[in-house]
């Protein structure tokens, strides 16, 4: 009997927002390890994944993988020469509206990677805003040099092509976590029966007053005003969006509305599985909505940021409200439309959500690829 051949390595370095316990990067960088995993298996090559961590012992935990601190120049430019390449994304890297650091950060990883002699390839990325001047020539000369470029929304690839980079070089892909599975063994669940039925709820703190999350408890307090749900506060970061869900709870409590708080779970897929007991998600964070989206979840989502109107937009969705503004009666009318028809709901968007998942595995598909034909020349 013939041994199979053994596997072909491609050692890659991710470089993302990863290791702070972010459910929605760490779904990400989850989602991408299981595409480059799947798309190897395909093209017989063994991926081995290393990523650029803010606490590489708890990522080697939670993924099996190796992990090297991102912060640290030494460690990270030994881990790119000894790779084949270096993946930036996804999630949204290359924006200036919480603070400067974040484009010089992950273009000088992208540079270094260079100074290595190993291509760049940007995996779904979401750009913007970039307000600065400064950063957009530094932006299209990176990406003008990557070997594959991939955004997650129209209008990142928009915003590229006016700072210099042309369209051709961007493929256009969804967020990578449309292409998340439920764990191993795990049934989807049954809402239909649930009484009363579970409305998720994703919250963050945007405005220093915490207006935003005041008006978020009034409307969610109408909602429960007209007919029983049984609100659960779903935290997607540790710690911040725990008190940002505590804010809204105080406030239900003071109207006499109950809610409860889930665990702020570890594992991206736990809190999958949250959002897929749900029979509607109400969501602030871009991943809860896409989430909710993966699950086939009905969805309403509240604008902090245009990221969350682009994928809104993807799906025919336009967001229920925003920080500045939401109507609480206008907000429980279109909820309660949604918890009594959700299958009308699942109708429309079934065929744009299928459309998402099946290319959510595209970037891995070029990435390897592109890997692969470079090595048997």
């Amino acid at each position: 009997m013939k041994e199979k051949p053994e596997s072909a390595a491609c050692r890659l370095v991710l470089s993302g927002y990863y290791g702070f316990r972010n459910s929605g990067d760490e779904a990400v960088l989850l989602s991408i390890l299981t595409a480059l995993e799947e798309v190897g298996r395909k093209l017989g090559v063994r991926v081995e994944p290393v990523v650029l961590s803010g606490d590489p012992a708890w990522t080697e935990k939670q993924y099996g993988i190796r992990a090297v601190p991102r912060m640290k120049l030494g460690e990270i430019r030994r881990a790119l020469k000894d790779s084949d390449g270096l993946i930036s994304g996804g999630g949204s890297l290359l924006q200036d509206a919480t603070g400067l650091g974040s484009i010089p950060y992950y273009l000088g990883v992208m540079r270094l990677a260079r100074w290595c002699g190993k291509p760049t390839f940007v995996y779904a990325q979401g750009i913007g805003p970039v307000n600065r001047g400064m950063f957009r020539p530094w932006i299209a000369r990176a990406f003008r040099k990557a070997a594959y470029v991939s955004v997650r929304d129209a209008e990142s690839a928009e915003l590229l092509g006016r700072f210099g980079v042309e369209h051709d070089r961007i493929d256009v892909v969804p967020d990578p976590v449309m292409g998340l599975p439920l764990p191993d063994g795990t049934a989807a669940a049954d809402t239909v029966a649930d009484e009363p039925p579970t409305v998720g709820v994703s919250v963050r703190f945007w405005r220093g007053d915490r207006a935003d999350l005041d008006r978020a408890a009034a409307a969610l307090g109408a909602l429960a005003g007209r007919r029983s749900v049984r609100l659960r506060l779903l935290p997607f970061h540790q710690g911040a969006d725990e008190d940002a869900s505590r804010h809204v709870m105080e406030r239900l409590a003071l109207a006499g509305v109950p809610a409860e708080l889930a665990p702020a779970h570890e594992a991206p897929q736990a809190m999958l599985r949250e959002v897929d007991r749900c029979a509607l998600l109400v969501g602030m964070r871009l991943h809860s909505l896409i989430y909710a989206a993966n699950r086939e979840v009905p969805l309403l989502g509240l604008s902090y940021d245009p990221k969350i109107d682009q994928f809104l937009a993807r799906l025919g969705e336009k967001a229920v409200g925003t920080t500045e503004a939401l109507d609480p009666e206008a907000f429980a009318e279109r909820a309660a439309a949604l918890l009594d028809k959700p299958g009308e709901w699942r109708a429309a968007k079934a065929a744009a959500i299928r459309g998402l998942k099946e290319e959510a595995i595209r970037p891995a598909e070029r990435i390897l690829r592109i890997l692969t034909d470079k090595n048997r020349r």
